[in-house]
């Protein structure tokens, strides 16, 4: 168990850097749905020896609505602005890899210094949910197209995921369908505004956004 966790880890961490070093809007969205799906498989990997029925469940729907219906809407918005790559983002794509490797030894920094209770196993999860929320955040703040910073609100809730999973053994089934079911509307929310956006200015530069004005 605790090898396929580590492995789950590793490629969680992997993903973080592909989505801060990548240009391309279709990559990321790949990215960002391969590290769901690997985070949906987390609670099942955590728990081989005790699986349940409510286990399976939130494994199922975290899985397909982090690697299936998500991509799939961004990729819908992708399609209707014709967009394919992010064009100069307010931090560049090198600069943002180095980011990337000081938020991770914050993480690891932060991690030493929380106490925890858990399995061992699930205590390697902390500093990756860390990394992965920083990631996230950073994403948001850092990229001009509206598409790139929903995929760091998705990041950055795959992080909170995961640092549940390390912290919360035991969550009641309607909280966590809860927490989903929020993400869902709100990713959904964002792809109805990002289509908008783009029917009224015909890009969705979300730093051409600052100054509007009446025509």
């Amino acid at each position: 168990m605790s090898f396929w966790l580590e492995s789950l880890i590793i490629l969680v961490v992997l993903c973080n850097l592909r989505v801060l070093g990548s240009s391309r809007l279709t990559a990321c969205i790949q990215t960002v749905a391969l590290q769901g799906a690997l985070l949906g498989l987390l609670p099942v990997l955590a728990h081989l020896d005790a699986l349940s029925a409510r286990l399976l469940l939130q494994a199922a729907a975290s899985t397909v609505l982090k690697a299936a219906v998500f991509p799939w809407l961004l990729n819908r918005a992708l399609r209707q602005a014709g967009l394919q790559r992010e064009v100069e983002p307010f931090v560049g794509f090198t600069a943002s890899l180095a980011a990337g490797v000081l938020f991770l030894g914050a993480a690891l920094w932060l991690a030493a210094r929380l106490p925890h209770a858990g399995p061992e196993a699930l205590s390697r999860l902390v500093p990756t949910a860390l990394f992965t929320i920083f990631v996230g955040l950073f994403v948001i703040v850092s990229r001009r197209q509206a598409v790139t910073q929903v995929l760091g609100y998705l990041v950055f809730e795959n992080g909170i995921y995961a640092f549940g999973m390390a912290f919360a053994e035991k969550q009641p089934l309607l909280v966590e369908l809860g927490i989903l079911l929020d993400v869902f509307m709100g990713v959904f929310v964002m792809g109805i505004t990002l289509f908008h956006i783009h029917r009224e200015f015909d890009h969705l530069d979300t730093d051409r956004l600052t100054a509007l004005r009446d025509s």
